[in-house]
């Protein structure tokens, strides 16, 4: 009989990353080919405003510039990033950490695209309150910030005692 092989669920990561991946260009393709064609302001919720935005650089527009080699530089950047996430989503052996590392690599490559084809990331997502504006943001940037959230949660789990390792110094005492 052969020894059983830990499962792997990479497949849920890459299945959860072209979900992030394709949702994001959808929605960025149609605000940027009917929505905001003209652009504008779209009143949804008191809070809630559908906008035009272009962020040429990372979160909330932190190395942002206007040289042409910035989106190249932003985008291999995000590539390495990318890969180093792969390779862990590949390796790594619990769904929730495949599937939380493929909403971050889906998002991020939504992202690159965006840079290439446009210089900058499309945003159109605004939420405000009492004349204060959340920086406008994209479903790639969610998917991240998901991504992350439960990168977190699941991550931080400590194993039963004696689940995993004969090592006492490894194990979580209860």
């Amino acid at each position: 009989m052969r020894p059983s092989r830990p499962r792997a669920f990479w497949a849920w990561g890459a299945a959860t990353a072209l979900l992030a991946f394709v949702l994001d260009q959808a929605t960025k393709w149609w605000v940027l080919t009917d929505l905001m064609n003209p652009p504008q302001v779209i009143p949804i919720t008191p809070f809630f405003n559908l906008v035009l935005g272009r962020n040429r650089g990372v979160t909330f527009g932190l190395l942002a510039a206007d040289h042409p080699a910035a989106p190249w530089l932003l985008s291999s950047m995000a590539l390495v990033i990318i890969v180093v996430l792969l390779v862990w989503m590949v390796r790594d052996r619990r769904p929730g950490v495949a599937a939380s590392l493929g909403f971050i690599v889906g998002g991020a490559l939504g992202n690159v695209v965006d840079r290439m084809r446009h210089g900058a990331v499309t945003d159109f997502l605004d939420f405000h309150a009492a004349g204060y504006h959340w920086p406008a943001f994209n479903l790639a940037d969610t998917a991240i910030f998901v991504g992350v959230a439960l990168l977190l949660l699941t991550s931080g789990r400590i194993e039963p005692a004696g689940a995993g390792t004969t090592d006492p110094v490894l194990r979580a005492e209860p």
